[in-house]
């Protein structure tokens, strides 16, 4: 997320009761803050490998001494 992107308000639906105007925009108030606090912190981990990391083959494993190799064991 870059300082420039706008982070749309939550939107919030009043289902039982009468909450008056007042109560209405501390809630607001409070929410709206919080996620848009939490919003500008979060941070998505980019775990995936990238299309170079897919197409690389593995590296050879060195050599290791004193493992005849092939018919040539001496």
């Amino acid at each position: 997320m870059t300082p420039g992107d706008q982070i749309d308000p939550p939107r919030v639906e009043v289902v039982r009761g009468m909450p008056t105007d007042d109560e209405l925009a501390a809630l607001l108030a409070v929410v709206g803050e919080e996620y848009t606090r939490e919003a500008e912190e979060a941070v998505a981990d980019d775990s995936r490998p990238s299309a170079w990391q897919q197409t690389q083959r593995a590296l050879r494993q060195p050599l290791r001494p004193g493992i005849p190799w092939g018919r040539f064991s001496g």
